[in-house]
């Protein structure tokens, strides 16, 4: 294994103030994401307790057919219309969602009547959101995350964050094998550039989960990585529901994407047919507890069963069924997914705090409660440099980049504009960081320059 580089190389030099950079500008940013996601980690238990009224049914009883609790839905809302999806009652005491789609409603919302299996009672109405079925606590928990409640601007702040959370990582690993010994020594005030380092080692691992998993919901990178899944074949499939599709189309989709609305000129479906699409989605090897059943949404159109269990086993196997024979015309099983596909299904789902349930969220809020921490002593360390009379606020990135040799600086351009284009907010950012350092170093050169005029040296 190769030695660390010493801490007064140039290139530790520029990884030192850049990884001060990172922390001092993008570090709010990042604090927010973290102190944000920690809420959204609690959201699951907090929507359990808040909707329980609404989610709990009947433990005991005999469950009724899927076309009378869809009925029931109909007429608690006084209308006929085809539900855009439907989820059963996953388990005895839980309650099944009957979800309309309606004009007012934004994209990937529905609204969700909640019946009581058993009694056909209904429950409650609310807006749900996204095929994760968040309800409302829970839904602006996760925008407040992602973009601050602020649309598509405030997406911006989380791919800022995610963007350069990785190079923070790794820069403050480099650092620390650089400086572990000399850390270990420190005493007193300075103590704290101990822990501060320490803490970082520990938690690398999940500051780079939540980067890659965190830039794949982004909004510049996350196209481009969809881009780059869908060249190299790491798609994740999905079931074709075009009945005039021919077979090589089948699983081209991303299972996100999905139809859950039922257009005017679709006719009214017979509600005994979801009673036939479930019983032929068991028997295709659905097994799941949480099944999710999409009518058609147009003429020529199959019914979409998919699994929507995305705990530890994970479970989200699809079938698309015939709308008349209800035989299976496509179907995916996640056992046969791509690596890729699955480590990308995995990743969203453990950054998300659901594939192991309490634990993975528990492990999670330690985690955001680290990352706030870190971003708390690393605005301490600064407050004692500025406090030191010797200490350099802000220091220049120009002055060791001007002493790496030029194979390294070459290098360094090469690999800081790829990063630009496949990462456009890391990108934009760099380089508004390089012209402000370049214009202080300018403006340094001048000052310094003008002061050897003024008081040149007697030999």
């Amino acid at each position: 294994m190769p030695r660390p580089l010493p801490l007064t190389s140039p290139l530790m030099q520029l990884v030192s103030r850049l990884h001060f950079y990172i922390g001092l500008l993008v570090g709010p940013f990042i604090l927010v994401a973290a102190l944000s996601g920690l809420a959204y980690v609690a959201s699951p238990a907090l929507e359990a307790w808040v909707y329980r009224d609404m989610l709990q049914g009947s433990e005991h009883g005999d469950t009724q057919p899927l076309s009378a609790q869809i009925a029931a839905a109909q007429q608690y809302l006084g209308t006929t219309a085809t539900p855009g999806a439907v989820r059963p009652a996953p388990a005895p005491g839980n309650t099944t969602r009957v979800m309309f789609s309606a004009p007012w409603l934004g994209p990937s919302q529905h609204d969700a009547v909640f019946v009581d299996p058993v009694t056909l009672g209904v429950t409650g109405q609310t807006t749900v959101y996204g095929t994760s079925g968040v309800l409302p606590l829970r839904t602006q928990l996760d925008l407040l995350h992602r973009q601050l409640l602020l649309g598509n601007v405030g997406r911006l702040y989380s791919e800022l964050a995610a963007s350069w959370l990785w190079v923070m990582a790794l820069g403050g690993m480099a650092l620390w094998l650089t400086r572990r010994r000399a850390l270990r020594q420190t005493r007193g005030p300075r103590r704290l550039a101990h822990h501060h380092a320490l803490l970082g080692s520990v938690l690398a691992i999940g500051l780079l989960l939540f980067s890659a998993t965190g830039l794949t919901w982004s909004q510049w990178a996350g196209s481009h990585i969809a881009e780059l899944r869908h060249a190299w074949g790491w798609g994740t499939p999905a079931v074709t529901t075009d009945l005039n599709a021919s077979n090589d189309t089948h699983h081209g989709g991303h299972a996100d994407h999905q139809a859950a609305s039922t257009p005017s000129n679709m006719p009214t479906l017979p509600l005994a047919d979801y009673d036939r699409a479930l019983q032929s989605a068991r028997h295709a090897g659905l097994e799941a507890g949480r099944l999710q059943l999409t009518p058609p949404s147009a003429p020529q159109q199959a019914w979409r069963v998919a699994e929507i269990d995305r705990r530890w086993p994970t479970q989200v196997d699809q079938v698309a069924l015939h709308p008349h024979s209800m035989a299976v015309v496509d179907q995916t099983d996640f056992a046969t997914f791509p690596l890729a596909a699955k480590l990308t299904r995995w990743g969203i789902d453990l950054h998300m705090g659901v594939l192991f349930g309490v634990v993975n969220q528990l492990v999670l809020g330690l985690i955001a409660s680290g990352i706030s921490v870190l971003i708390v002593w690393g605005y301490t360390l600064w407050w004692r440099r500025i406090r030191s009379t010797t200490a350099q606020y802000f220091p220049l990135l120009a002055e060791p980049w001007r002493l790496l040799p030029l194979p390294a600086k070459c290098g360094l351009a090469v690999i800081a504009v790829a990063l630009g284009v496949a990462l456009p907010v890391l990108g934009v950012s760099l380089a508004a960081l390089v012209v402000v350092d370049a214009l202080r170093w300018c403006v340094k050169q001048r000052r310094t320059a003008r002061h050897l005029d003024t008081h040149p040296t007697i030999h």
